[in-house]
């Protein structure tokens, strides 16, 4: 049976001469793979619709396995995130982390929307390494392995000053900090921040402004935090570091 779903190209890759198999974050149907035939031939009617990042309606026929795409229809081409390399390198890690993080064929109409709202805002300019850090912990806890940030986890104390452990998972207060001699330090503004950016809805989000080193010390957190939990090698996190975007 065809049905017409609403989705975001995060993989794309070669099968056979002229066919392509895609991978597609859909609001209807979650994570799906789908054989798009002939999309490889230049003058193929699905040959722009099966590009990374591209926003779509796409008709599909449904099985227990690989999906195969009958047509589509461009909403949107995320073109200024295509065109930027520094953009598409963002968006390509938030793309990954979806494929490896969401389950496959489990509808989340939520996470598809940040999802889709994150790269709206980067394609319009916002800060890209602000974004990809809100996404990243919505897709901490959609995973489950989100830190505690709301409070101490050792006792419960919403009194600061705070440090992160990565060995404990979230903030520990100053009466807590014993408990992991290695927790980073964070300046005040910083678990505010944390905490905005694990429960905010990013369709709510304004102007975005951090200094380069609070972001440099989230980033250090995020990515030891990933690596202790997360057990996905994300290769596309190895482009971004060549770029200097992750220290």
């Amino acid at each position: 049976m065809l049905e017409k779903v609403e989705g975001i190209v995060i993989r794309t890759r070669d099968y056979g001469e002229t066919h392509k198999i895609i991978t597609l974050f859909s609001r209807e149907k979650g994570k799906i793979g789908v054989m798009a035939r002939g999309a490889k031939k230049p003058k193929s009617r699905t040959s722009s619709v099966t590009q990374p990042f591209i926003h779509g309606m796409y008709l599909i026929q449904i099985g227990s396995g690989l999906g195969s795409l009958s047509q589509g229809e461009m909403i949107s081409s995320l073109r200024s995130i295509r065109e930027d390399i520094v953009k598409t390198a963002y968006a390509s890690y938030l793309a990954e982390l979806v494929d490896k993080l969401i389950d496959e064929k489990q509808p989340d109409p939520f996470m598809y929307e940040q999802f889709l709202q994150t790269l709206l805002w980067m394609n319009e300019g916002k800060d890209a390494a602000v974004l990809s850090m809100i996404y990243e912990l919505k897709l901490f806890k959609k995973a489950g392995f989100s830190p505690v940030v709301d409070h101490c986890i050792n006792c419960g104390s919403q009194e600061g000053p705070y440090s992160f452990s990565i060995l404990e998972g979230g903030l520990l207060c100053y009466r807590c900090k014993h408990k992991d001699p290695n927790a980073y330090g964070l300046p005040d503004p910083l678990p505010r921040l944390l905490r905005i950016f694990v429960h905010m809805d990013v369709k709510r989000l304004g102007q975005i402004s951090m200094k380069e080193k609070n972001k440099k010390i989230l980033r250090l957190i995020m990515d030891e935090y990933y690596d202790q939990y997360g057990g996905y090698l994300i290769k596309s996190k190895k482009f971004l570091k060549q770029l200097d975007l992750f220290t």
